[in-house]
């Protein structure tokens, strides 16, 4: 199958291309470079430096790889930035994915495979999160995804276009070489890592007093490698739509959970401090995943908190300056 991967240069993106590869399929990554890295992608794989806002270089890029299917994980993701800048998400996220669906439906391109998100639900009335339980976004990132996902649902029903939303929770976790390198970094496992390593001063705990086991945060973590095989196993089965579906283990873990593991992967402990709440963060957020279990046939084996933690702290020992290491080029 030929693929086009946008956002191939990123984390996520990087490591689902790595695997469509590695079963045999034609890949090229379209990209801006605004945060993905040039050092993720292997020097044989043809790569489009496009803005997707920019229409013609858009459509010229679909019309050059004359994919089967996308995979479209390109997007602005952070939500506090989200707050501070609406403008920015909902021009790269929302008109983004606009001009990608004109390209692909101007050079027949039917099938779509899309990276969203947990937070187009917003603070949930029930664990875990069912994908029919109300979208309640609270910030413009969870807004412009919930968009782009009935943007989805209509071209569905208007032009034929088969496609899943993948609603991820918490991603962590490094494989084949390729791991997290953000700028800002904002994900929790690499903080506690990236302090308990010596890069960082202290780790920030925002809250401890939720009405949690035990006081903190807890959140459902997907390892990256069963989050990359969940898009094979969506692009496999578009015969038809399949529409949104969680991505998650049901299970769970708290910040201090976390905590713990850093220090036992690590072997040392980890400064920590204990910071006020941040608005807006509920107390838990759990995906029920029964619907990815039964219609692709989707089980996360490797997303054990020390098999996530683990991976991640030797991603970052063996590349302290990220993509920019000596070893990445």
């Amino acid at each position: 199958m030929r693929v086009l991967v946008t956002g191939g240069a990123g984390y996520i993106g990087s490591i689902t291309a790595a695997l469509l590869r590695a079963r045999g399929d034609t890949v090229a990554v379209l990209d801006n470079f605004w945060r993905g890295h040039r050092a993720a992608i292997p020097a044989d794989v043809p790569v489009y430096d496009v803005d997707l806002r920019d229409a013609a270089a858009t459509r010229a890029a679909v019309q050059a790889m004359r994919p089967d299917a996308v995979l479209h994980f390109a997007a602005a993701t952070l939500v506090p930035e989200s707050v501070r800048d609406p403008a920015r998400y909902f021009g790269i996220n929302v008109g983004g994915a606009i001009q990608l669906l004109e390209a692909m439906r101007a050079e027949g391109v039917e099938r779509l495979v899309f990276s969203s998100t947990a937070a187009v639900y917003g603070e949930p009335e029930r664990l875990p999160i069912r994908e029919d339980d109300p979208k309640r976004p609270i910030n413009p990132y969870g807004q412009s995804k919930w968009m782009v996902e009935q943007m989805l649902a209509a071209s569905a029903a208007a032009y034929g276009l088969r496609y899943a939303a993948l609603r991820y929770f918490n991603v962590a976790g490094a494989a084949l070489g390729l791991g997290e390198d953000h700028d800002p970094e904002t994900h929790v496992i690499p903080l506690a890592l990236l302090t308990v390593l010596g890069r960082r001063d202290a780790f920030a705990i925002f809250g401890d007093d939720y009405p949690t086991p035990d006081g903190t945060a807890i959140r459902d973590y997907v390892h990256v490698l069963d989050l990359a095989d969940a898009h094979l196993c969506a692009l496999d089965r578009l015969d038809a739509s399949l529409g949104p579906l969680n991505l998650g283990t049901r299970d769970g873990a708290s910040v201090r959970q976390i905590v713990a593991a850093v220090e036992r992967v690590a072997g040392r402990p980890l400064p920590v401090r204990i910071a006020p709440r941040r608005a807006g963060d509920p107390p838990a957020l759990i995906a029920d995943a029964t619907r990815a279990r039964e219609i692709l046939g989707w089980e996360p084996t490797r997303s054990s908190l020390d098999e996530m933690v683990g991976s991640s702290c030797d991603w970052f020992r063996t590349h302290p300056r990220g993509y920019g290491s000596g070893d990445d080029r």
